[in-house]
């Protein structure tokens, strides 16, 4: 039978979304995977191997929550990273559909082992909270929907290591729109990062923030961690890690590169260690220009 209004719209809401993904440089080839809850317990998602940038609404696949399929044109399956959608259904009924994509600059964070867990930008922390990063699991496989399950029940924007990024919204346009947050910080803090230093906001501006969200309507699957660790063992499905400094007073605290903040992989290296000196490119010329400073005064002396 033909799709519902409604599933039609849907259907070409996809196909839209998988355009801009793909036209934005966060998907190449047959990358990514997007789904949206129907009525009945259904998923509507992406078919397995297409590009999303050249989708058509019939491509579409409508599978139950345990990832049956139910309804495909002839040919298509579901996506091979269905799994992943469906625990993020299953953990968050607020959440009304999932975009996965590989957005360059928050992905390499991933594969750096690096979370987006800062406070950075006042709009992130009031939005997202923190962008977490899972542990890798094999891409299209349950262990990958392991890995993400502890993470989706407090967050609606996750890095995926060595993989992606994952978002989640109450509609289409919300989680791809948590997907653009995530790669643009992603730039912001790898430009303020190779600069040298970030200006983090304090513990007392970030709980300001927090306080702001019931203001701009803004329904967070978690609050924020009151006093979160830098390195955690485990997950904690209550609240969102996000790293600030306390201050005595000031609302942003500047924090030198070499300072060893956020939540890292267990084989991360701290910047510094092991006996070797570190240093940015604008402090390596600044050496330099004061060395040669130096040698020349010296020959102006002999």
């Amino acid at each position: 039978m033909p799709p519902t209004d409604h599933e039609a719209r849907l259907r070409a809401d996809i196909v839209e979304i998988g355009r801009r993904l793909w036209t934005r440089g966060y998907t190449a080839s047959n990358d990514g995977n997007i789904s949206v809850r129907l009525d009945g317990g259904r998923l509507l998602m992406t078919p397995a191997s297409v590009c999303k940038g050249f989708m058509t609404p019939d491509m579409m696949v409508v599978t139950d929550l345990d990832g049956k399929l139910l309804e495909a044109a002839p040919g298509r399956k579901p996506s091979s990273e269905a799994l992943m959608h469906l625990v993020a259904y299953k953990h968050r009924p607020d959440v009304g559909a999932v975009v996965h994509a590989h957005p360059p600059t928050a992905t390499g964070f991933a594969v750096a082992g690096i979370a987006l867990d800062r406070a950075v930008l006042a709009e992130v922390v009031t939005t997202l909270g923190s962008i977490p990063l899972a542990d890798y699991g094999t891409p299209s496989t349950r262990e990958l929907a392991t890995t993400v399950e502890p993470f989706v029940r407090a967050h609606d924007g996750l890095l995926l290591a060595n993989h992606g990024a994952l978002a989640l919204g109450k509609d289409l346009f919300g989680a791809y729109y948590k997907m653009e947050t995530i790669e643009h910080f992603a730039k912001i803090s790898l430009v303020a990062r190779t600069l040298g230093r970030e200006h983090l906001l304090s513990r007392d501006e970030v709980e300001r923030l927090q306080g702001l969200r019931g203001t701009y309507g803004i329904a967070a699957p978690a609050p924020i961690c009151p006093d979160p660790a830098p390195v955690t063992d485990g997950v904690d499905p209550s609240c969102q890690v996000v790293v600030s400094p306390a201050s005595s007073g000031d609302r942003l605290v500047p924090v030198p590169n070499d300072a060893d903040l956020g939540t890292r992989h267990d084989d991360a290296v701290p910047v510094g260690t092991g006996g070797e000196i570190r240093l940015t490119y604008a402090q390596l010329t600044t050496l330099i220009d004061e060395t040669v400073g130096q040698i020349v005064k010296s020959f102006g002396k002999a």
